[in-house]
């Protein structure tokens, strides 16, 4: 593995500097400071317990409709409780042509990297 490589990972970013597939909360906040749209795939009574404001809120069983919400050029961010249920969205949107990432830890590992969170 070469330095290239290593750095790419270390800004969530694959072998062949496409978006990987999971990143940390540090590389999660970064990317949506950068640009990237952030969903929360989360149901709604966790939602309205906490969210990111930024994020748009699409639960996990309507995730084939959030490209009508979402920026087709833009990379994405999954979040969730976790990183279990934003892994299953990001691989479902990214079956769906958009560059789709789930934030590993989710709304913990959001907050610890200093993610805002509107109660």
């Amino acid at each position: 593995m070469s330095l290239r490589d290593i750095l790419g990972r270390l800004v969530g970013r694959a072998d062949d500097g496409s978006l990987a597939v999971t990143v940390d909360g540090p590389t999660a906040v970064q990317l949506v400071r950068d640009g990237a749209s952030l969903l929360d795939v989360r149901e709604r009574a966790e939602w309205t317990s906490g969210h990111a404001p930024q994020a748009v809120h699409v639960p996990l069983g309507g995730v084939a409709d959030a490209p009508r919400r979402l920026t087709r050029d833009a990379p994405v961010v999954v979040m969730c409780a976790s990183g279990m249920r934003s892994r299953t969205a990001a691989k479902q949107l990214r079956a769906l042509g958009l560059q789709a990432t789930s934030l590993s830890g989710g709304m913990g590992a959001w907050q610890a990297a200093g993610g805002a969170v509107r109660r």
